[in-house]
């Protein structure tokens, strides 16, 4: 790739296009102050619905908007497709390729806001044989594994193979986990059974893997004791105090302290038991000398600086501040202090405090799980609570709209409107070489 010399300057530069940097984005754009925002991806991602996605209930469209529109109306936005590759605060430069070249932007000050992907904890090995639920193309890659499953399980006439096609295993038990695991069972009970005439819901077995002693463990006590007993209900077979040991093409090598070490035998394996920081994470902490955690995730100062400067803010999943939750309030909280920071609405050098609005997390129709300090919620309360903030913080009316429409005819009826009858022949394998080659979001 050629090297190109400065080109444009700008106040400042937004690296990523999630929850963070899009509440940077706005603030900055209302006061009229220029900025950047590069990202290697055209959509804003909510990604608390990739779930959704991969089992049916809504299309990537209603849940990944293009940034440009999101931000067309402000005058001082100019949003870029490009990969963020290098910085040199010294200097104030970024450097970033788009279209097979690597340009520099100046600017003022930086927000970095790159979010995390999947961790296998060492075991990278384990991405090429299971699927993660990261991207549009993670969610709708799980989907055309879901749907072949089924499709080939309604016509096989050997049992053996029809038992290993129809049984799935999600490691993990977070909300990403437990929504998915209860999704598939909904699945299988709402729709498959009426899809598919050679196919019962009963031969449908999700199981529900994790090391801790709960599901859901940062909420603890009586709400993960519920969830555990939902998924339960609704056939997903939730087995705690169990690690991971080996993953194959055939299913999971299993052990615990009071099994011992076995093998499940399963078509479909889905990790989501780890996040790690984005690439880019490692760059800044190189070049401003700030120190990591375990996950590389940047140790950023109380005031959301990197390192010693004042210039430059890290946001968001690839942080690590107080053990503050990777969760998208944060990333927005955090976006809009580093933006009033920016503006001189707030002081440099004064720390961030975030207001903790609760946490909350689906389990499977009409069951949801809610705590808001004090406070928690559990049924078809928490369960409305949650369809009512989700779709408060889909963008655009029209998505809002549709997405209320997918998940009457998803959750009151028995249709899956975005679980289309299509499979993809591509070999699990070669999907994963596939990932690999794809550049890391910036």
């Amino acid at each position: 790739m050629e090297q190109t010399a400065p080109v444009d300057t700008t106040d400042v530069v937004i690296v990523g296009s999630g929850f963070g940097a899009l509440a940077t984005a706005k603030k900055l754009g209302k006061a009229g102050v220029p900025f950047v925002l590069i990202s290697d991806t055209t959509e804003h991602l909510f990604q608390p619905l990739l779930y959704q996605v991969a089992t049916g209930i809504l299309s990537a469209a209603e849940i990944a908007p293009p940034t440009r529109s999101i931000l067309a109306k402000y005058d001082s936005a100019d949003v870029r497709l490009g990969r963020v590759v290098d910085v040199r605060p010294e200097t104030r430069e970024v450097d970033y390729v788009a279209d097979g070249a690597v340009r520099t932007i100046g600017y003022k000050s930086l927000v970095a806001a790159t979010g995390a992907r999947q961790s296998y904890f060492g075991n990278d090995h384990f991405a090429k044989v299971t699927f993660a639920l990261k991207t549009v193309d993670d969610a709708e890659n799980l989907r055309r594994q879901i749907l072949r499953c089924f499709e080939q399980a309604d016509t096989t006439l050997d049992a053996d193979r029809r038992k290993e096609l129809l049984s799935f295993v999600v490691v993990g038990a977070g909300p990403t986990g437990v929504e998915l695991a209860g999704q598939i069972r909904e699945l299988a009970q709402r729709y498959v059974d009426q899809a598919f005439h050679r196919i019962d819901a009963d031969d449908v077995s999700v199981k529900l893997i994790e090391g801790a002693d709960k599901v859901l463990p940062p909420f603890g006590g009586k709400l993960s004791e519920y969830s555990k007993n939902a998924l339960e209900k609704n056939g997903v077979e939730v087995v705690l105090d169990t690690f991971v040991t080996d993953i194959d093409d055939h299913g999971v090598t299993v052990k615990s302290k009071t099994d011992g070490e076995k093998h499940i035998t399963a078509e479909t394996v889905i990790w989501s038991a780890g996040v790690q920081a984005n690439d880019f994470a490692g760059v800044l902490a190189e070049r401003t000398g700030c120190a990591t955690d375990r996950a590389g995730r940047l140790l950023v100062n109380p005031d959301l600086t990197v390192g010693g400067f004042a210039d430059v803010f890290a946001i968001g999943d690839m942080t690590n501040l107080d053990n503050l939750p990777g969760q998208s309030p944060v990333a927005m909280q955090e976006g809009r202090f580093v933006a009033k920071t920016i503006l001189g609405k707030i002081q440099r050098g004064t720390a961030f405090e975030y207001f903790d609005k609760g946490s909350m997390a689906i389990v499977n129709r009409f069951r949801a799980i809610t705590k808001v300090r004090s406070i928690e919620l559990t049924g078809i309360i928490a369960w409305l609570t949650w369809l009512a903030v989700h779709v408060y913080y889909v963008v655009g009316f029209r998505n809002r709209a549709v997405t209320i429409l997918s998940w009457f005819e998803s959750f009151l009826g028995h249709q899956r409107p975005h679980f289309h009858m299509q499979q993809d022949e591509t070999p699990l394998h070669l999907r994963s070489q596939e990932d690999e080659s794809r550049p890391e979001a910036a």
